[in-house]
């Protein structure tokens, strides 16, 4: 009987070897150097989405030295006043495009929930916005890094623009968000 167990034991450490050997998975070092794209076919064109861990999307927007202001929502599909919200984004978007303002909207979703909602629901929802995937579970570290005013929930919205922030936690209509990109605006002028 010693030897049965002794005999499955070797072979879970041999296949537990194999898998770590394959190649299929990056260390947080490696997924930290670059960003991953999710490449998820939907109908006749692959449809693309970035996701970053917090290191990347901050190199990324929180440390751009462009004069374009970011307008960055963090939601997720499952966060109902987060969808409530976002036809406002998508307005600014619109009504900024020829302004230097770009409306980022920055998914916290599951990563496992990319192709069975992330997408489908961009898709349904006609999102022309930017939008990335935020995968980093150590919100502990990262959500100060945003704001140290941020408890962790969303939505939640923050200005960037050459290194000046502004931060929100809390939904926005239309109004609210044009009043406040205007101030941010003329603050930088």
């Amino acid at each position: 009987m010693k030897q049965v167990m002794l005999l499955a034991v070797l072979v879970l450490l041999t296949c537990c070897k194999e898998k770590e050997d394959n190649g299929d998975t990056a260390t947080i070092e490696e997924k930290s150097e670059a960003s991953i794209v999710e490449e998820v076919p939907s109908n006749s064109k692959t449809v693309l989405l970035p996701t970053y861990n917090f290191e990347g999307l901050s190199e990324r927007y929180f440390e751009a030295t462009n004069d374009t202001l970011y307008v960055m929502n963090f939601w997720a599909t499952w966060c109902k006043p987060c969808v409530k919200e976002l036809p406002a984004f998508e307005q600014l978007r619109e009504n900024y495009s020829d302004k230097n303002v770009k409306v980022v909207l920055a998914s916290l979703d599951f990563p496992d929930k990319v192709e069975s909602q992330v997408l489908p629901f961009i898709k349904n929802k006609n999102l022309q916005s930017e939008v990335v995937l935020l995968d980093d579970p150590d919100g502990n570290t990262w959500i100060p890094k945003v704001s140290r005013d941020w408890s962790g929930a969303i939505p939640a919205t923050i200005f960037l623009q050459n290194g000046e922030r502004k931060f929100f936690e809390q939904s926005f209509t239309y109004e609210s968000l044009e009043k406040e990109v205007q101030t941010f605006i003329n603050q930088q002028s």
